[in-house]
């Protein structure tokens, strides 16, 4: 039913590099008897170093992956030669991810650039050798410092997908279908809840080459905000998005109350959703006749932006991108 290869959540153990220890080290050269101290720095310990890759769509590749270490610096050496810094450790990760401390919760970074690096667990610093200890007064140091350790522990790295546009309706309320027709995705659609596992991404077209990206966020079910359903996994997902489009079928029992079901759900969940731009999209109105549709329309308050559409007849598709792109472009956010 589902692509296992979209996985938008994983807890990972990362560790970087402990710093290389400093050298006591004494200048021992033929002519020079006495040398003085000579023993070199330590290198750094590796970083553990995340990269936003806009190829990647998915955080597949870390699911098998378990533990990340990065490489332990080098220590010093005589002739005040510093040792090699540790081999940094670079994870690539789709742009959207968002990275948590698992014990904590704490939110460290958000990758939402194309090629963003974070150095998220920084190398252990290297221990100074006894050369840098020498002073007038004491000229022979015994003595260098060990590199300092590297960072560990456990991490949870989040995906959120960027799309400007987000789906938001119950299960059967027509978004794969929308997605399938005005895009080249090809989401599973079936007459049956939770067709959408998984989100999918869709570039629509619009005039003179402009596009957005349009996303099918699975259905929300009352209760979503508890974890009921597909639940939070999913709601995160419509964080992200500039615009939310709500599409309720025209048959529905009370299309405003169940938009105000699900603009309940966003609010339990995140009230500052509530301040994206909103479009009420009513699908399969190739159900019923205009008549229908004119009666329908007199209940809908005119300060929400609406339209009428039947993905399968193709009708208002090209009203509802207008609508989008005005709405889109006319939103300073975007």
């Amino acid at each position: 039913m589902s692509s296992p290869n979209f996985v938008d959540y994983v807890k990972i153990y990362l560790r970087s590099g402990r710093g290389g220890a400093g050298s006591v080290h004494f200048r021992r050269e033929k002519y020079i008897p006495k040398g003085g101290p000579d023993g070199g720095n330590g290198g750094r310990g590796g970083h553990i170093i995340l990269r936003a890759n806009a190829q990647l769509w998915t955080l597949l590749p870390l699911k098998y992956t378990k533990h990340v270490f990065a490489g332990d610096g080098k220590p010093g050496a005589g002739n005040r030669r510093t040792g090699a810094d540790g081999q940094d450790k670079i994870i690539d990760v789709p742009v959207g991810c968002m990275v948590k401390n698992a014990q904590t919760g704490e939110i460290l970074c958000e990758l939402s650039e194309d090629g963003q690096e974070v150095i998220l667990l920084k190398g252990g610093r290297g221990g100074m050798g006894n050369d840098f200890f020498k002073t007038a007064t004491l000229q022979t140091p015994r003595f260098a410092q060990e590199g300092e350790p590297g960072s560990e522990g456990w991490y949870i790295i989040e995906l959120k997908l960027l799309a400007d546009v987000g789906l938001v309706g119950f299960p059967n309320a027509g978004k794969s279908t929308l997605l399938s027709v005005v895009s080249a995705a090809k989401p599973e659609i079936a007459d049956y809840p939770f067709t959408t596992l998984q989100p999918n991404l869709g570039l629509v077209s619009y005039k003179d080459h402009y596009s957005f990206v349009m996303a099918d966020i699975p259905g929300i079910i009352e209760g979503a905000h508890q974890g009921k359903g597909l639940g939070l996994r999913f709601l995160r997902h419509i964080e992200r998005n500039s615009l939310l489009l709500f599409m309720i079928p025209i048959n529905s029992q009370d299309i405003l109350s169940e938009y105000h079901i699900l603009l309940n759900e966003l609010k339990q969940y995140n009230p500052e959703l509530l301040d994206k731009d909103r479009i009420l999209a009513i699908t399969k109105t190739d159900l019923v006749n205009k008549g229908d549709i004119r009666s329908i329309e007199k209940n809908i308050p005119d300060d929400l932006p609406h339209v009428f559409i039947s993905s399968v007849a193709q009708i208002g598709l090209e009203e509802l991108k207008d609508l989008i792109w005005k709405q889109l472009t006319s939103n300073p956010h975007h």
